[in-house]
């Protein structure tokens, strides 16, 4: 008899923690709910979420202010992919159709910004053409879109994306001559550095090309590289190509009689005495090719960035 009751007890006890978990299981989680010691997330850590819409038998299409670089979708029943030949646009469409469970959506660009959106399926989206706001050209506390922050790259270091931009945005307004040996002019196109500043582990290079003819000049490619000073014949050139990390207002074409400027940012380098940086601006279908010479002088006389006076929105 005791046997009995000793196994109609440990039922009961399996039956009561079965009924527990299927209790926790169907309760939806109050996110503090954890046993031990654990600091509950407070609303004010939260980034609110976008609601996006999407179905079966449209596409959804989310524009944004920079290339995207990565995606991240919370259920199968979801598609997203970026617009065939359009690095910053992503479209998005409902897998299966008439799914119930609500679904998220995360999106970094290559700007470093980062945004989430919660994910509903409507037979008829309203919403079919999304564009997201831009707030580092248009206003950054006012305009800032609440579900965006800064994500950090590693190619930046443990430097702050927003505020790389910020020193970027802050050289081309205040376009300042500091370089005034550094140029080439031929055909009517005329290339300067006009600045060259550091701040911690990166270099900003800061460039204004003039076109003074009436033909415009549409850009192939910039190149920045390390050469030797003197190659002997039959001698190969060894070449280091240095990748700018980002770039403010690159330009693609200038207008005949126009003018451009550019900042760029590239990872803190120096230069062996029998070597020096070449930098290549080629035009593209053209032969108005610019060619600007760097000596390690240059780079190290580089104004730090602290002397700026950074202008925070």
């Amino acid at each position: 008899m005791k046997q009995i009751f000793l196994m109609l007890a440990i039922i009961a006890g399996a039956i009561s923690v079965n009924a527990q978990e299927d209790v926790r299981e169907s309760s939806p989680s109050t996110g503090d709910l954890f046993e031990g010691f654990t600091r509950p997330l407070t609303f004010n850590r939260m980034i609110p979420p976008y609601g996006l819409e999407v179905t079966f038998t449209k596409t959804v299409h989310i524009i944004f202010p920079a290339a995207v670089r990565y995606v991240d979708l919370g259920l199968i029943d979801l598609l997203a992919a970026k617009a065939d030949g359009a690095e910053n646009v992503l479209r998005v469409k409902a897998a299966t159709q008439g799914f119930r469970k609500e679904s998220n959506l995360s999106v970094i660009t290559e700007d470093n910004s980062y945004y989430t959106f919660n994910v509903k399926y409507a037979d008829e989206p309203v919403k079919l053409s999304i564009e997201m706001a831009d707030f580092l050209h248009t206003g950054y506390e006012i305009n800032r879109p609440g579900n965006e922050l800064p994500v950090y790259l590693s190619d930046l270091g443990s430097e702050s994306p927003y505020l790389v931009r910020l020193i970027m945005e802050t050289i081309h307004k205040n376009n300042r001559t500091k370089i005034k040996h550094i140029g080439s002019k031929n055909f009517g196109i005329q290339y300067l550095l006009k600045g060259l500043y550091s701040h911690n582990e990166l270099l900003f290079f800061y460039f204004q090309l003039k076109n003074t003819s009436t033909v415009s000049f549409n850009v192939d490619y910039l190149v920045f590289k390390i050469v030797d000073r003197k190659v002997a014949k039959r001698t190969a050139i060894q070449e280091q190509v240095i990748i700018p990390l980002h770039s403010y207002n690159q330009i693609t074409v200038v207008a005949g009689n126009k003018e451009e400027r550019t900042v760029f940012t590239l990872p803190k380098f120096t230069i062996p005495n029998d070597r020096q940086l070449i930098i290549e601006l080629l035009e593209k279908d053209g032969g108005r090719n610019q060619t600007l010479t760097v000596e390690n002088a240059d780079l190290i006389r580089a104004e730090v960035i602290d002397n700026l006076q950074v202008k925070v929105k």
